[in-house]
C-alpha cells in the first residue's frame, strides 16, 4: 500500500457565527478559495496536479451547495482541470475529507489531493439542509431522534459527569486556547481572510472567552432543559430506562462554539513531495469510522480511536498527543475516561469550547493543530476524533516525519 503523507496545512481564523461576526460578510465559496489559494501559493506546485478537492460541508445547501469545492477550485486558480467533491457526515466531514484524500493516495488512484472543509455558519445555519432523521416523524420515531444537545446531556449522566464537571473542563479549554494563541502557536497555519479590496477583516479566532470564570459559568442557563420538557427527555429515558431523569448540564459555555471557517490539508506521494521539492510533515497512519446509538449519539469517539489504533498495531501508550472535538464538555470527558488517558496529553492548545466548532471544518483543524504540535515539541504520533450526529464518530492516527 502506498504512504499518504501530509505537506501542508492551513486554516482561517473563526469568526462568531453570527451576523456581526466578522465574517459574516465573507461567502462560503470565499473562505474555501483563500484557503486553496493559500495552500497553492505556499507550496508554489503546479495546481494542475491535484486530482481532486475533497471538501466537507455539513449544511451542502445555498451557498454551501452545487459542489463548492468544484467552483471554489476554479477561482483559487486550479485551472478548469481540477476535478471536486462535496460529502457530509456531520461534524466530523472535515477529518473524513483528510480521510478519502489519503486512501486516495494510499490506494494508488492518486498521488496528489486536498482534503478541506467549510462551513459559513453566519449564513448558512445548521440544519438548513433539513433530513428525515430530524424532521419525517415515522423515520424520527423508529430510530429515535433527540437534539445533540439532550444527547450529551444524557450522556453526562450516563458516565458520572456533573455540570461542575464540564464548567472545570471549559475553564480549561479556554486558558489553554489563550495561552497558545498568546504564544503563537497557530501562526504558522493562519490564513488571515481578506475582502474584495484586499483589506484584512479576521486574523484571529474571536469566539474566545479566556476571562471566563467558574463562577459566570454556574450562573449561565443550561441550554437544552426546554428541548427535554418539550418530550425528547422522554424519549431519551425510552431507551435508556435505568436513568431516572436526564439532567441537564450544557450551556453556551461548556459546548462549542458556532463559527465561520475553513481549512485544508494537501496530501500526497512520497514520490510527488520529491517531485515538488515539498518536505512531508507527518505520515497518515490509519483511520477508522464507527456507528453507535443514535440517541446519545455522541459516544463513539472512544471506539472509533480504538478500531483505528487496532488497525495501525498501536495501543494508547504508543499516541503522544491527543485531539478530540469539543462539541460539549462530557463528550471530551467521556473519551478520556473511556480511554483512560492524561488530560495534560489531551487538547493541550484548548478545543471548540473555546475557539468554535466550524462543522465541516473542524476535523481539519483538530488533525492540524496536532500536527503543529508534534512539530514544535518534537513528540511523534497523535490521534484526532470527533462526535458525529447521528450516532457516529471518525478518529485519524497522524506520524510527524
Amino acid at each position: 500500500m502506498t504512504e499518504a503523507y501530509i505537506y501542508d496545512y492551513v486554516k482561517t481564523p473563526r469568526g462568531r457565527g453570527k451576523a456581526n461576526g466578522s465574517l459574516h460578510e465573507v461567502t462560503p465559496i470565499d473562505l474555501l478559495t483563500q484557503i486553496l489559494k493559500a495552500l497553492k501559493d505556499r507550496s508554489e506546485f503546479d495546481p494542475a496536479l491535484v486530482e481532486e478537492i475533497i471538501t466537507g460541508v455539513v449544511a451542502p445547501v445555498a451557498e454551501q451547495g452545487s459542489v463548492i469545492p468544484r467552483f471554489a477550485g476554479i477561482q483559487a486558480g486550479y485551472g478548469h482541470s481540477v476535478p471536486g467533491v462535496q460529502l457530509n457526515r456531520f461534524c466530523s466531514s472535515g477529518l473524513v475529507a483528510v480521510n478519502y484524500a489519503a486512501a486516495r493516495v494510499m490506494s494508488g488512484m492518486s498521488d496528489l489531493v486536498i482534503g478541506s472543509g467549510v462551513e459559513a455558519m453566519s449564513r448558512v445555519p445548521m440544519g438548513s439542509d433539513g433530513g428525515a432523521w430530524a424532521v419525517d416523524p415515522q423515520t424520527s420515531s423508529e430510530i429515535g431522534f433527540a437534539p445533540q444537545g439532550v444527547g450529551a446531556d444524557l450522556m453526562g449522566n450516563l458516565y458520572g459527569f456533573s455540570r461542575e464537571d464540564c464548567d472545570a473542563f471549559a475553564i480549561q479549554s479556554q486558558q489553554r486556547a489563550k495561552a497558545a494563541w498568546d504564544k503563537g502557536y497557530f501562526e504558522k497555519s493562519l490564513v488571515a481572510i481578506k475582502d474584495k479590496l484586499g483589506m484584512t477583516v479576521l486574523d484571529h479566532d474571536e469566539h474566545m472567552r479566556p476571562e471566563a470564570t467558574l463562577e459566570a459559568l454556574g450562573g449561565l442557563k443550561p441550554s437544552f432543559a426546554d428541548y427535554g420538557a418539550f418530550g425528547f427527555d422522554s424519549i431519551a429515558l425510552q431507551r435508556y430506562p435505568h436513568i431516572e431523569k436526564v439532567t441537564h448540564i450544557h450551556h453556551a459555555g461548556n459546548a462549542s462554539g458556532i463559527v465561520d471557517g475553513s481549512a485544508g490539508m494537501l496530501i500526497g506521494t512520497r514520490e510527488m513531495g520529491e517531485t515538488l521539492g515539498l518536505k512531508p510533515r507527518a505520515k497518515i497512519v490509519a483511520f477508522a469510522d464507527i456507528g453507535s446509538e443514535p440517541v446519545v449519539m455522541l459516544d463513539g469517539p472512544g471506539r472509533s480511536a480504538q478500531k483505528a489504533l487496532k488497525r495501525a498495531g498501536m495501543t494508547t501508550s504508543d499516541i503522544d498527543l491527543w485531539e478530540i472535538n469539543e462539541a460539549f464538555a462530557a463528550v471530551s470527558l467521556r473519551f478520556m475516561q473511556e480511554l483512560d488517558l492524561d488530560s495534560s496529553n489531551v487538547n493541550v492548545n484548548g478545543g471548540a469550547i473555546a475557539m468554535g466548532h466550524p462543522l465541516g471544518a473542524t476535523g481539519i483543524m483538530i488533525l492540524g493543530t496536532a500536527l503543529e504540535e508534534l512539530e514544535r515539541t518534537g513528540k511523534s504520533t497523535a490521534l484526532a476524533s470527533l462526535c458525529v450526529g447521528g450516532g457516529m464518530a471518525t478518529a485519524t492516527i497522524i506520524e510527524r516525519v
